[in-house]
């Protein structure tokens, strides 16, 4: 009987036989596009199944109590899954996938395929405030590069195909595919050259089929156009997009305070606690905050703002407008803090529906004050709370094209493209004033691992520090004589230079064969001259840690060939400009091939 392996090895001379590589790559791009889309299926199924256990009569009846109760039984399930079964650390899904392209060439663990697929409906079925796109990328990209891996496919390849899978993540989570192929371009800055655009197509298209196969017709947003744009409403939306951008800062800068915060507690028992007792009260208080949200969006943009604000614990007179508005706009400010403490408890989730979210309650709140303040004026709440939405996504998300192709996809709003065009480009300048890089880029960026459309920066971002560094050089101690760097150095060594430690390893300076060279012969001073009285500092000096951008240029400022590196705060190794350059011109053959 045939293994698996021998199967697959027969497979593949086959394929090496009878379809060209660029065949094969559109057949892998179809199939990575059903499987995301499958993946992205599973994981609106999962949570659908769950949310329906919480209708029965017994939960109806305590529904209020129970929203303080169920997001802690959520985040509790997960914490036990990670910590006794997967043992493995669960990033957010874009960042991760970003950080896998930039600095592992497009390698996922497989464990990323199932991982977020259970967690994600645990955290937000339970009540979880955050979104699925995050893990349906995961999950996808997953899929994509194993499947690379599996056919023996190049590095550019791998990274093409994981553009793809997060093409089909995102086309069957909205059924949008021109929008999804746009994310693809924008957030994972991959090149739209026409070789990769038709395997970003066709995964599109797949993904979209298997969704429909699946799910049928629903969609995650439904709206219909009744207002038209209207010229005299243009003023509105400029400061539409002056809100959203602002907000979009907010959202961004609440997201990584309160990261950091919950960072500070190395226990994840005591993560969990905190932060789900925070959840459980928000959302006993704000039960709109419950989940996703595609409730609140769905009936805003349906004009039902009692259904959306929903059940509350307390005797609120919704009859009164400004308490609506004050209701819409706390859902927007609460919003980013539920989902990043969410986050923080250990739960496992995306930030792009909460986005969504935030935009619609801000724009619906805005379309109602400029509709009640006495002034006489009227504009569409339908259609500012759908273009809140994409200013939103502009401005925390950093992607104005995606956020306009989407919204207009997923709605069918395209004769709104003005406004839409307009709150977009406000929103994302003044966010990116506030904030240089998006919640998914920052902490990439600061590293100098971002992904981008400038090949040459990554390849520097592709390279791997570990694979230049030399540690076969001869140390010296300050204390050595003239005698011992010859007998036991230069004589050994086919190198010039010596680094020169202290007992604790670390880093002191250098001497080179041109320091002794015209003392080596001279006897009289082997137990004269010792080392400390000969070295001297290095023309500059490398951090472990440094970005393949900043060895780069600290070799053009200094001038030097060779500059040591520091790990930890002890010598580690030399790397040389010449084999510096022999790595980069290597890594950017592989990312043009």
């Amino acid at each position: 009987m045939l293994s698996y392996k021998s199967l697959l090895r027969k497979f593949l001379i086959w394929k090496y036989k009878h379809i060209s590589e660029r065949q094969f790559i559109y057949i892998l791009s179809i199939l990575v596009g059903f499987l995301a889309g499958l993946g992205t299926v599973t994981l609106k199924n999962l949570v659908h199944y769950i949310r329906l256990l919480f209708e029965i009569d017994f939960f109806s009846n305590y529904k209020n109590s129970l929203y303080f109760i169920f997001p802690i039984i959520g985040l509790f399930l997960v914490y036990v899954i990670k910590q006794i079964w997967l043992k493995k650390h669960i990033g957010h899904g874009i960042s991760s996938t970003l950080h896998a392209i930039s600095k592992l060439s497009g390698i996922i663990p497989r464990y990323n395929i199932y991982a977020a697929l259970i967690t994600a409906p645990l955290t937000v079925g339970f009540g979880g405030s955050v979104g699925l796109q995050g893990p349906a990328v995961s999950v996808g990209s997953a899929l994509g590069s194993n499947a690379a891996r599996l056919f023996h496919m190049n590095t550019k390849t791998r990274m093409l195909l994981i553009g793809c899978a997060a093409t089909g993540a995102m086309a069957s989570m909205f059924k949008a595919p021109i929008a999804a192929i746009i994310f693809a371009i924008e957030i994972f800055s991959l090149d739209i050259a026409f070789t990769s655009l038709v395997p970003l197509l066709l995964a599109s298209v797949s993904a979209v089929v298997t969704s429909y196969m699946f799910l049928g017709t629903d969609v995650l947003l439904r709206f219909e156009l009744t207002d038209k744009f209207q010229v005299n409403d243009i003023f509105f939306y400029a400061i539409l997009g002056l809100i959203t951008g602002l907000a979009s800062a907010y959202f961004s800068k609440v997201f990584f305070a309160i990261t950091n915060f919950f960072k500070q507690f190395e226990s994840r028992a005591l993560r969990l606690v905190i932060g789900g007792l925070a959840i459980g009260t928000m959302l006993y208080i704000i039960p709109p905050l419950y989940g996703e949200g595609y409730g609140i969006m769905n009936n805003l943009l349906k004009g039902d703002h009692l259904a959306a604000i929903g059940e509350t614990p307390f005797n609120l007179d919704l009859s009164n407008i400004w308490l609506v508005i004050a209701l819409l706009i706390g859902i927007a400010f609460f919003k980013a803090i539920a989902m990043t403490t969410t986050f923080g408890a250990g739960g496992v989730g995306g930030v792009f529906i909460p986005t969504l979210v935030m935009g619609s309650a801000l724009g619906n709140a805005f379309a109602k004050i400029i509709n009640n303040i006495g002034l006489d004026f009227h504009v569409s709440e339908s259609n500012f709370t759908l273009i809140g939405m994409t200013g939103l996504m502009a401005g925390v998300l950093h992607a104005p094209l995606t956020a306009i192709f989407l919204i207009a996809e997923i709605t069918g709003g395209y004769e709104l493209f003005v406004p839409l065009m307009i709150v977009s480009a406000i929103s994302f300048a003044i966010t990116k004033y506030f904030v240089s890089h998006s919640i998914y880029t920052l902490k990439l960026a600061q590293r100098g691992e971002l992904v981008t459309h400038d090949k040459d920066q990554n390849a520097l971002m592709a390279m791997d520090i570990d694979k230049v560094i030399e540690t076969n050089f001869i140390k010296l101690t300050p204390d050595m004589k003239l005698g011992a760097i010859l007998k036991d150095a230069v004589s050994k060594s086919s190198r010039n230079h010596f680094p020169v430690v202290n007992e604790n390893q670390e880093f002191l300076g250098v001497i080179r064969l041109d320091d002794i060279r015209h003392i080596m012969f001279n006897t009289e001073l082997y137990e004269k001259v010792d080392v400390e009285s000969l070295m001297h500092a290095d023309r500059g000096i490398i951090d472990y840690d440094d970005s393949m951008n900043t060895i780069m240029n600290l070799f053009k400022t200094s001038g030097a060939w060779n500059l040591p590196v520091i790990k930890n705060g002890k010598y580690y190794g030399y790397i040389s400009k010449s084999k510096l350059l022999s790595a980069y011109r290597r890594q950017l053959i592989i990312l043009s091939h």
